[in-house]
């Protein structure tokens, strides 16, 4: 039986602060080896996670050819001080879930031989009543900023501040991001005993879009955190001799308030 590594289906934890780390959590299979499988889980580990180098793997018997495995990712803050002033980054890509009811093109469409298979404009799980759509997985960047401020900066006003651009888009470009694309999820803070403050500000980022067109509707610009839905209704599709719902509007949305990111000091 050869050796078999699964990470585990709910499995990963993370914290921030001057020494960040992340764990992740696996099953080794087919060995009765503890070394082979250490190696077997060292092989099989990413060695980055969230931005975080791989520091330490270890495994424990937990049943009859069955370990328990724990992937660690971690800067040791002792090997690696930073000082007042001074600042660390980290960025992970992954998937976001967005619901859609358009499809970006129609690849192919079907019917029985001698009729034709309506034309819902890119429309996506049409029914009698409604447009179901799928739910999809979208790019989104993710990155966080830990920076070390001096005392005097961190008032009372300043984290006033901080909470009140929690949730908001950048107004105007930040950090390479234009306006609109760049959202801040918040910030972590605690004061180290030489006085200075560490603060983890994160943030999440998607592009903007111009010029989609959704059915016949084209010439549509869309920022990063701003929400599209299409409204639909009935209409004659003559050459398939049905009634279909087609786009016939599309409305973009601001859910998020946008916010001046230059009051973050960073």
């Amino acid at each position: 039986m050869s050796t078999e590594v699964q990470e585990r289906g709910i499995s990963r934890t993370s914290n921030s602060g001057r020494s960040p780390s992340t764990e992740r959590l696996y099953w080794v299979r087919g060995t009765s080896d503890d070394l082979e499988a250490l190696a077997a889980l060292e092989a099989e580990a990413p060695a980055f996670h969230g931005g975080l180098p791989l520091h330490q793997v270890r495994v424990e018997e937990a049943g009859p050819d069955l370990y328990d495995g724990t992937v660690i990712y971690q800067i040791d803050s002792s090997t690696d001080p930073l000082g007042t002033g001074e600042s660390n980054f980290t960025f992970e890509t992954g998937g976001g879930n967005e619901h859609i009811t358009q499809s970006l093109a129609t690849i192919s469409s079907h019917a029985p031989p001698g009729k034709t298979a309506p034309d819902f404009k890119g429309a996506i799980g049409v029914t009698a009543d409604s447009v179901e759509g799928v739910d999809i997985v979208v790019p989104v960047y993710q990155f966080t900023e830990t920076h070390y401020l001096d005392d005097s900066l961190v008032t009372p006003t300043y984290k006033g501040t901080l909470f009140a651009l929690t949730g908001r888009v950048n107004n105007a470009a930040f950090k390479g991001f234009n306006a609109g694309e760049c959202l801040f999820l918040g910030v972590s803070g605690s004061k180290r005993g030489q006085g200075d403050w560490e603060l983890t500000f994160r943030f999440a980022s998607r592009p903007n879009r111009t010029s989609l067109s959704i059915g016949d509707i084209t010439g549509i610009d869309k920022k990063g955190w701003e929400y599209l839905w299409v409204r639909y209704a009935e209409a004659e599709d003559a050459g398939a001799g049905a009634i279909v719902k087609r786009p016939i509007a599309v409305y973009v949305e601001r859910v998020y308030e946008s916010g001046d990111f230059t009051a973050l000091g960073i």
